[in-house]
């Protein structure tokens, strides 16, 4: 008997993509351009990927969609989303009168965290959080390859919360998108990092004058590893997950690796800390595969 046919969407600000999934093997995969602030094209581009993938391969799949913010459990409707035309519309709602079936959708960050969970990085732990170090600071637990969803469709947003243990060498309080001062996501984004070190290089030029021994690079990631360590010990700490997976530009890194792991037991409440922290195994394509593993209780 043929295995489910599941498909995942990945609605990004620049680009949309569509995978398609068979016993966790790709069998296509394609993406086309985003409508910029149009939310009508936005959902035709998404139904007609899917027709057409559905067409090429012969079969109809389950779907499920990642997207840059969160729908809403009070209303069903998009919040918290930097693709401005998403916000307060039922794209849930609109995908499923339009293709006719149910449509499964969840923050780009938890579906990162469920396919790492699935058949990634994290495969075979009973818990994962999975991170995501780029433009924003994301988050996502997934509990034995079930993402965790609470009352506020929130969970893992680890970036808006203050960094722990602040001191001195931390710098200037800095204003979040959000409106709170000093989130994670001030220090640990690309963009935060960068506007923090002051020395006019963007993320990937800090990392990359680090490793060619610059000094002061050097000593702005060494902050940056150690207020990652922070942030990263508050979530074991509250959560104690078995595996912590990271992906973004900024966990392309090795050095991270090597110099975070050994600063969490200063900063976990514990004797030892048995977390593994390891990059994720499908980089890139990890939020379009978790979109389509949103449908992982077909078997």
């Amino acid at each position: 008997m043929r295995s489910p046919l599941k498909l995942g969407i990945d609605l990004g600000g620049t680009k949309v993509e569509i995978i398609a999934l068979e016993d966790g093997t790709q069998r296509l995969r394609r993406r086309s351009p985003t409508p910029q602030g149009d939310y009508a094209k936005t959902v035709s581009l998404i139904a007609s990927l899917v027709e057409d993938c559905e067409r090429e391969l012969g079969a109809q799949g389950s779907l499920g969609v990642g997207i840059p913010g969160t729908c809403s459990p009070d209303h069903g409707r998009i919040k918290n989303a930097n693709s401005q035309c998403l916000i307060g519309q039922d794209l849930q709602g609109d995908l499923e009168q339009r293709l006719q079936r149910p449509v499964r959708l969840a923050n780009d960050a938890d579906c990162f965290a469920l396919s790492e969970a699935c058949d990634g990085a994290g495969a075979g732990a009973a818990s994962v959080f999975g991170v995501i170090l780029g433009t924003g600071v994301g988050g996502g637990l997934v509990i034995n390859q079930q993402l965790l969803s609470g009352p506020n469709a929130i969970a893992g947003e680890w970036g808006h919360n203050p960094l722990p243990w602040r001191r001195s060498e931390d710098g200037a309080i800095s204003r979040c998108y959000c409106g709170k001062d000093d989130c994670i996501e001030t220090f640990l984004s690309g963009p935060g990092w960068a506007a923090r070190s002051a020395l006019g290089l963007d993320a990937a030029a800090l990392v990359n004058a680090a490793n060619s021994g610059d000094s002061t690079a050097r000593a702005a990631f060494s902050l940056y590893c150690d207020q990652l360590a922070r942030g990263l010990a508050s979530v074991i700490n509250l959560i104690d997950p078995h595996v912590i997976v990271l992906g973004g530009g900024l966990s392309n890194s090795a050095a991270l690796y090597s110099q975070v792991a050994p600063l969490l037991p200063r900063y976990v409440f514990s004797d030892q800390v048995n977390t593994r922290l390891v990059q994720a195994h499908h980089g890139d394509s990890s939020g379009v595969r978790g979109a389509a593993w949103l449908w992982n209780d077909l078997r």
